[in-house]
Formats: C-alpha cells, structure tokens, sequence
C-alpha cells in the first residue's frame, strides 16, 4: 500500500517542479467546492449509521439490560434479525430528505456522515448487522438535490481505535492489532470506490474519527493515514482526504505532515473542540468559554494545511443523559464518579430548548456565535450534531428553530466578542 502511495505522491511532486519544494498551491482541481475560498459550513448527521446511546437513549432504552451500552453489545444481545429489524427502522427514519432540505435552508453547504467499517467491510464474527449502505445511497441523492456536500466519516475501526462508545465498541482499544489496520484501509478503499461516481456531492473522506493519540502508535497511525490517501488516490486524484489530529498540537505535531511540501494534495486536518470534557473545562464560567473559543482562532489559521473544526457543540455542560456513557454521570452536577459539583443539570439532562432557562439560551447562543467567529480563521466548522432525542444543548435542528442558532449564520447577538 505505501508503495502506491509513494507513487502517487511522485508524480504530484513531479507536476510540482522536480527541483527544491512544490510550487502550486494546495486546491483541489477535481473537487466540486473550494475550499481555498469558501468556507465549510456544516453539521453532522450524528447517532445514524453508528448509534450513540445519549443521541437515541430510546433505542438503548427498549432493550431494559444495562449491559448494553453500544451497537456491539446491543446487537450481540438483540441477534442479527432483531437488530436488524430495529436498525433498518432507525436507519430509515433518523434522517430523511426533509432533513437535508432544512439543513441547506439554514445556510449550511456540508454534511459529515458518520459510517462504521461493519456497514463496508464486516468482519466474519462480529455481530453488527448490515444495511447500511442502500441508505447512505439514498443521502448521497438527497445532498445533492439539496444541493450540499458531504463528507464521509469512517467513525468506527475494528477494535476501536478510542475505546468509546461511538467507535461502535466501548472499551479497549485493539486498533493497531493483529490485521485492524489492513482491515481499515479496506473499509476506506469500499467507500471511495463505491462513491467514485459521486464526486460532485462526496468531496470529502475522513480516514478515521477521533483516533486516540495517547493510546496508540502515533507512527503507524501517520503510515496509516499516508496509506488511506494512497488507497483514495487510486480512486479518485482529488477527493480531499481527512484526517483527524489524534488530539495532539494542530500546529507543533501535525504542521509539516502530509502538506504539499510532502508531496500529497487535498488533505484536511479534523479538529474537535469541546469544553466540557474534563472538571476543568466545565467549571468555567460562560465569559471563561467564549474567550476559550476566541482564543483558538490564531492556533487553526497557524496550520499548514485546511483545517476545520469538526466537531463542536454549544454546549457549557456535560449534563445531556449519558453523554460520558450509558449509565454514567455528569461532571457538571457531581453525578459522576470522582466529580465535583459546579451547577444544576436541570433542563438539560433531557428536555427541550424551548425549556431552557433563560440563561442556558443567553449562554448557548454567546458561545455559539464566539465559535462560529473563531473556528472560521481557517477552513470552516461542522457542528454536532443535527438532532437528537433529549439533549438540547446539542441539536441543532431545535436551536435554529428557537432562534439559538445564528439565521443566517452572520446574524450576532452578541457581535465583536472575539475582538
């Protein structure tokens, strides 16, 4: 694999002028958005091809066994005709052309798709259950007839590359063993063939969501994503390739990796940002939040490559329902293990926005539009997700429609906060 890679690379460096450093600038000439000039805009179509219990807590909800807190463990214990009964409803229902049409409405001109590697490439074993795939068929028409692009997310690897439960198995991270990688590179290969011909729409790729750095092989995760790139280029010579920053320094680990200097084209860095994930972080008072916000801006435009932020909430809490997990607490309302109390989660454990204290709402929509300003340095944003079951602080369907979310997106309540 890496000796294609190295021959597509050659013959890009070669285009680029055999002597010292490449000499075009990075843009993707087959690839229908620009995204040296425009910005992404988007949102992620969250807890559909990969379930998560705190996004479809009803579906975990209807099983009545504790032990089930992910898709491995709710389809190992459903069976395969139960599960998929279950799933090919969800699937159909989750996210419909109605969805998309909203979503452009908004002002918005991407889609990030979570998929898994059971959906493109199962392993003998495992009990996932397919499908899938004739649906993400059926998003690829409707993007395209409501005229957004998408980018394809590979969310899950065989052995979990995170160990959370939106790898599709929570736990241990086996990714990097035995064949997990050759096995990914395969999922990645079936969905840049099968899209091969949707490349107005699918202009995107991202190798692998959220690969844990302090966990893995940060080397063989760079081989890895040098393979991918090769593996999309034998498909398709523009089709921008996404990679996640393994939650390592977007400039002082990844500047200089896979840019065109390194003699590859249309790459993107993947950067989640949240502040809720430590005590920390969701101890912060809302005016700690937005200047958190504000002050990324400077590091996303330092990078070397396009870099968008692709993951994102409004959210100043971690009090949605099993958001760390079915079953585990808050650290916002000292509900989790080894946790200390700072607010109340009243009104975002579950409810809606519209019942929302009136400074949840302030706060929610401060810090959005904070993030909107800042996260625009470089490439764009992506938010998640589009909607959910319970969790208002998160769903951006429900925010647009109580006036949360910025319409149109340069509308500002609160203008100037980023200076």
């Amino acid at each position: 694999m890496l000796s294609k890679c190295l021959s597509a690379a050659a013959v890009v460096a070669l285009l680029a002028g055999v002597n010292g450093a490449p000499t075009f600038k990075l843009r993707g000439r087959g690839v229908d958005f620009d995204y040296n000039n425009d910005k992404v805009y988007g949102v992620n179509l969250g807890g559909w091809f990969v379930l998560e219990p705190w996004i479809t807590p009803s579906i975990f909800e209807a099983t009545n066994n504790n032990a089930i807190v992910d898709e491995f463990t709710l389809t190992q214990a459903l069976g395969q005709s139960a599960a998929s009964s279950v799933l090919t409803e969800h699937w159909n229902t989750w996210i419909t052309q109605d969805d998309f049409n909203q979503i452009a409405k908004a002002g918005l001109n991407h889609v990030r798709i979570p998929i898994g590697y059971w959906a493109v490439a199962p392993i003998q074993g495992d009990p996932y259950v397919q499908g899938q795939l004739p649906v993400l068929d059926q998003a690829i028409g409707w993007a395209r007839s409501a005229g957004l692009k998408v980018m394809l997310d590979l969310h899950g690897a065989p052995g979990s590359q995170n160990g959370f439960d939106n790898s599709g198995r929570k736990g241990p991270i086996d990714w990097q063993q035995g064949s997990t990688v050759s096995q990914t590179l395969t999922a990645i290969t079936n969905l840049a063939e099968r899209y091969a011909g949707d490349t107005d729409v699918v202009t995107a790729i991202e190798l692998l969501n959220e690969p844990l750095g302090s966990d893995i092989n940060l080397g063989e995760l760079k081989q890895f994503y040098y393979d991918g790139w090769g593996n999309i280029r034998n498909t398709n010579a523009y089709t921008v390739v996404t990679i996640h920053d393994a939650f390592e320094d977007i400039t002082s680990f990844w500047n200089g990796f896979m840019n065109t200097q390194a003699g590859v084209n249309d790459v993107m860095l993947d950067t989640h940002i949240y502040q809720i994930f430590d005590q920390g972080q969701v101890s912060q008072s809302p005016a700690q939040h937005v200047a958190a916000a504000c002050g990324s801006a400077p590091h996303l435009a330092g990078t070397d490559k396009w870099t968008i932020v692709g993951e994102w909430t409004g959210a100043q809490t971690d009090c949605a329902k099993w958001l760390n997990g079915l079953g585990i607490g808050a650290r916002y309302d000292g509900s989790m293990a080894g946790s200390s109390y700072v607010g109340s989660c009243d009104g975002k454990y579950t409810g809606t926005v519209a019942a929302l204290s009136d400074a949840d709402k302030q706060n929610i929509r401060s810090f959005t539009e904070a993030q909107l300003d800042a996260y625009e340095a470089h490439t764009g944003w992506i938010w998640w997700t589009w909607h959910t079951e319970s969790a208002p602080e998160w769903d951006m369907q429900e925010l647009i429609a109580n006036g949360l979310f910025p319409q149109p997106l340069s509308d500002r309540q609160y203008p100037g906060q980023c200076g």
